[in-house]
């Protein structure tokens, strides 16, 4: 059988969308995300790559006013009403027992007993790869036509408390505020350095 090697790419318009135009919005115009763009984000940002498959993310999504208002609630002054005015605000948890579920996520082999008795190993890849997941995330957005807006300022032990008090081995991370964002609110880019600042090849 002769391998077939991928040797097309997105087009110019789809890696402006998803990179160079896409941006971080701190407001966002009145348009509703339906119940069903989410499980479409969502869809598109499982098939993204972690370690042995762990799927550690777990993840809230607040849609409905009152769920915003208790987030925006822990959320740092400036970050409230970003917050309170987002379609959806999804935020980003990683569960410390992860390897629990690893049995049927990664049958291949006995993948849990590789941190059954490592809570701090299973911490640090928890943070890791829910982290990517995260990042998944935006990008499935963005590729589905939405806006982001990534925020980390936020009382991460209110928030874990407020949303995971059900499951004790679960730590809020970050949040993410997803919309159509309005081009009004963002500022100019940042500098992005270029490739030999910081990047070598050996």
């Amino acid at each position: 059988m002769t391998e077939q090697f991928h040797d097309q790419h997105l087009s110019a318009d789809a890696l402006d969308q998803i990179f160079r135009e896409a941006r971080s919005y701190n407001g966002w115009h009145d348009k509703d995300v339906s119940e069903d763009q989410i499980r479409a984000i969502y869809e598109l940002a499982k098939m993204g790559p972690t370690s042995a498959n762990m799927q550690p993310a777990r993840l809230v999504w607040c849609r409905s006013q009152d769920a915003k208002d208790r987030l925006a609630n822990h959320a740092s002054e400036g970050n409230k009403d970003k917050v309170r005015t987002a379609p959806v605000c999804v935020i980003i948890g990683y569960d410390i027992d992860f390897h629990e579920q690893l049995p049927w996520l990664f049958p291949h082999a006995d993948a849990k007993s590789w941190f059954e008795d490592d809570e701090n190993g299973r911490k640090e890849g928890a943070a890791r790869n829910s982290a990517l997941q995260g990042a998944y995330l935006m990008v499935a957005a963005r590729a589905l036509g939405l806006d982001c807006g990534p925020m980390s300022g936020v009382d991460l032990d209110g928030v874990t408390k407020e949303f995971f008090a059900d499951q004790p081995k679960v730590r809020a991370d970050w949040i993410c505020a997803i919309g159509y964002g309005d081009r009004t609110t963002i500022f100019e880019r940042s500098p992005r350095p270029d490739f030999e600042k910081f990047n070598r090849i050996d």
